[in-house]
């Protein structure tokens, strides 16, 4: 048992090993601006009248509060001193460059299905972000969650990532609508339910989910809970364009944040997109 608890203890401490990186290739920064609304990013690492990109913004669960980092170019603060394929690690795989794993609050786990073209051009458009010398406060996660290396534990059960496949029976435009949903706008992430652990349970993809600790409440948005709710199509598109709901209700929280700083950026055709997949998952 002893050698047993040693080894475990010893494989902890190994640093996050990943797949074979992709080289560097030239990207495309207003496309990788697009992406990084899509994907969260500026969501997440804005904060409330913040320096764009620098972080600060608290994140509440049951396992403490995260405080999303700065990632603005800044060499020293933030992520200017990394490689291409640093930066492919952490957001891909999330690992950092020093082989820490990073806390699944970075909800890399749906950028698994990122192109490596994607990435590129969102690397680019990092290096065109003004570089902030803001410093945010450090994560508030109390033992025996502060143990990052545990989090190997976390990704042995509950980290799979998966490739996109295209389902030939539908259109082309419900596929990229699923590919977007399910993957960079993580929208799992909210309106699915996790366990005692903080794994998502994917037998519930979209169930609903309530944020514990936090106090909020993601609604179901299967396609029969967002039928039963009086959504169609048409009404689902206003709401991710505008932020108000069928009944001139607007959104609050989170999903404010998300409408305001993401998907109100997003394209005509991508908005009916994620709507079309979404009333007919």
């Amino acid at each position: 048992m002893g050698g047993l608890g040693l080894g475990l203890v010893i494989w902890m401490l190994i640093p996050t090993s990943t797949p074979e990186l992709p080289q560097q290739i030239t990207g495309d920064a207003k496309r990788g601006a697009y992406l990084a609304r899509l994907s969260g990013c500026v969501t997440c690492h804005t904060s409330e009248n913040g320096e764009p990109w620098a972080g600060g913004v608290a994140l509440a669960s049951d396992f403490g509060t995260f405080i999303s980092p700065n990632i603005t170019p800044n060499p020293e603060i933030g992520i200017g001193d990394w490689s291409f394929q640093e930066f492919v690690r952490a957001v891909r795989h999330g690992v950092a460059p020093d082989g820490t794993p990073y806390y699944p609050a970075f909800p890399f786990e749906f950028y698994a299905t990122l192109t490596d073209r994607d990435l590129a051009d969102m690397w680019a458009a990092v290096q065109e972000v003004p570089p902030s010398n803001f410093v945010p406060e450090e994560n508030e996660v109390p033992l025996p969650f502060s143990i990052r290396q545990g989090v190997k534990l976390w990704r042995t059960f509950f980290y799979e990532p998966v490739d996109f496949v295209v389902d030939e029976t539908k259109s082309t435009s419900w596929n990229r609508g699923r590919f977007m949903v399910e993957g960079p706008a993580h929208c799992a992430a909210c309106h699915t339910p996790r366990n005692i652990a903080g794994g998502l349970d994917t037998d519930a993809q979209f169930a609903g989910a309530s944020g514990g600790a936090a106090g909020w409440t993601a609604p179901p948005i299967t396609t029969e809970a967002l039928a039963e709710a009086g959504w169609t199509k048409e009404s689902l598109i206003a709401a991710l364009r505008t932020g108000l709901t069928p009944t001139g209700d607007a959104f609050g929280g989170a999903m404010a944040e998300v409408v305001h700083l993401s998907t109100s950026y997003l394209m005509d055709q991508h908005i009916e997109d994620m709507a079309e997949f979404l009333m007919d998952q």
